[in-house]
């Protein structure tokens, strides 16, 4: 089983990670030729593709001219990435084995990086995969990245022997994964809250519960995605009735 999440627009880079282990992005190539065209947009520019404020943008221009290919000296990117998900993981909490498994079975899908294991490290930044970042291989950055990271998760399928690809990240970034061209099924999680009388999918909610299903996986070290349906953290529990081969949904009636 290999689980893919989000990556999140927060950081923290003041909380010490847990561990030392790190590994080197994959793309780091591809991601250099993003920095490239990112560096010719001034800061009203890239506030006004990306929607962020004016404090946002000064601070993203610095961190794309300072970028460089040697990460050595960077935080790993489970480490750094903060948000919704990545309360609901928890990774400084993880043990070296379930940290272990995290590594062997989760993959972050980036905008700049195409995708992360958690603990390969990262420099700082902001870029969201649906930005329509004109670029030379086209309009934006699914064309960027084309089949690279379809490709690349089929590498790491056929590697682990995994029955499945259990997608635990938003819309917006799983669009750069091509499911026709993947070697296994695709599994989608949703998650219901009850609300004003009827169950609804509360992004807030949401998110925190795909990092604890991630969580809930790298703790049992599951392997078997038909193990998750079990997952019954924080009042969430599977629901057949609504479910079908390929969507499963969990719903937890608390009033949110």
């Amino acid at each position: 089983m290999l689980i893919v999440l989000s990556p999140a627009k927060s950081l923290d880079l003041d909380t010490p990670p847990t561990t030392k282990l790190h590994t080197t992005p994959d793309f780091i190539d591809h991601s250099a030729q993003l920095i490239e065209v990112l560096r010719e947009y001034s800061p009203a520019r890239v506030g006004e593709l990306m929607d962020i404020s004016d404090a946002l943008s000064v601070l993203n221009v610095a961190r794309y001219a300072s970028w460089s290919a040697d990460h050595s000296q960077e935080r790993q990117a489970v480490m750094s990435f903060d948000g919704d998900v990545y309360t609901g993981l928890e990774a400084r909490k993880f043990t070296k084995k379930q940290l272990d498994w995290v590594q062997s079975h989760v993959r972050i899908l980036s905008g700049l990086y195409g995708v992360l294991r958690p603990l390969d490290q990262m420099h700082p930044y902001r870029l969201e995969m649906g930005t329509r970042l004109a670029n030379p291989r086209g309009k934006d950055l699914y064309t960027f990245w084309g089949e690279l990271v379809t490709r690349k998760l089929n590498e790491l399928i056929a590697e682990n022997g995994d029955k499945a690809l259990v997608n635990l990240a938003s819309e917006e970034y799983f669009r750069v994964v091509k499911p026709k061209l993947l070697d296994v099924p695709v599994i989608t999680p949703v998650f219901e809250d009850w609300k004003n009388g009827k169950y609804k999918i509360i992004s807030f909610f949401a998110k925190r519960a795909r990092g604890m299903m991630a969580r809930y996986a790298a703790v049992k070290g599951i392997r078997d995605p038909k193990a998750l349906k079990k997952f019954d953290v924080d009042g969430y529990a599977f629901e057949p009735s609504v479910s079908t081969e390929r969507e499963w949904v969990f719903r937890r009636k608390v009033e949110a």
